[in-house]
């Protein structure tokens, strides 16, 4: 099990050293992807701005509190437009342009060289850097105890965020498989994602057990601050990290299942 860990942990390096010499090699278009991703960023900011001129309070947590949850927010949405959103796209073209056949060949996870293969180096610098100065900015202000286990519980709980991103915007990109189009389903998924940089009480009821239990995207911006602010304990914690596992492992037998009916573009 170790040697499989060290093996892809070593081709997931070689995949980084090979995108940033890429990447630098057109180094206006990383630029420019790092002024376009800052200039976005802006924008958010000037929504926090917002936020903090309205002194706007939900279910008891004040503004400095709610720049936890768009700090958390900020900072996973870095992650996934780093390492997973390029790779996600280009699913659907491998199904269609037969690229998804040399793939198969290759002696390694499909899934692994799929998902994972692209790196972006410059589109989450911004969100990253800025998402965690919100999220110290919070604690500080908040009166937090700055701990090993408040550190170990939040990172613990940014991995689960992570892993359930992943899950999650994955999902339209496998429905190629059996679908011509997926874009309209990606587009809905992104609209959902930027819906979700607050705490999810200002959502009734009903919306709040969907996102929590049946599609958990409230999991990822609302866990890692609620434990922070003392909303979440260990407990809950533990089983967030264990649902989070579960669902790794549902999509993982979801993308079995769609490579075994896969045909091959040139049959």
């Amino acid at each position: 099990m170790f040697k499989i860990m060290r093996k892809y942990a070593l081709l997931y390096g070689m995949f980084i050293k090979n995108c940033l010499i890429a990447q630098m090699e057109f180094r206006g278009n990383f630029m420019m992807s790092l002024l376009v991703e800052s200039v976005y960023l802006l924008a958010k900011l000037l929504y926090v701005l917002v936020v903090f001129r309205t002194d706007l309070h939900v279910d008891g947590i004040p503004p400095e509190g709610l720049l936890l949850f768009i700090g958390m927010h900020t900072v996973v949405t870095g992650i996934y437009v780093g390492l997973f959103f390029t790779n996600f796209t280009k699913i659907p073209e491998y199904i269609k342009d037969g690229s998804l056949d040399l793939m198969l060949t290759k002696p390694v996870s499909l899934q692994f060289m799929a998902s994972l293969r692209y790196v972006d180096l410059a589109l989450p610098i911004p969100d990253i850097l800025v998402g965690f100065v919100m999220v110290g900015i919070g604690w500080h202000a908040m009166d937090i105890p700055l701990t090993f286990l408040q550190l170990m519980g939040f990172f613990l709980l940014l991995l689960v965020s992570v892993v359930i991103t992943y899950c999650l915007m994955i999902i339209p990109a496998l429905l190629s498989f059996w679908f011509v189009q997926t874009g309209s389903v990606s587009e809905i998924a992104h609209s959902v994602w930027d819906a979700n940089n607050f705490p999810m009480a200002i959502y009734p009821a009903w919306v709040r057990r969907i996102g929590t239990f049946v599609i958990p995207l409230f999991l990822i911006t609302n866990f890692g601050p609620m434990f922070l602010l003392g909303q979440l304990s260990w407990l809950y914690a533990g089983l967030a990290l264990a649902g989070s596992l579960l669902l790794f492992t549902a999509v993982r037998l979801l993308w079995k299942q769609a490579v075994k009916g896969y045909s091959s573009a040139s049959s």
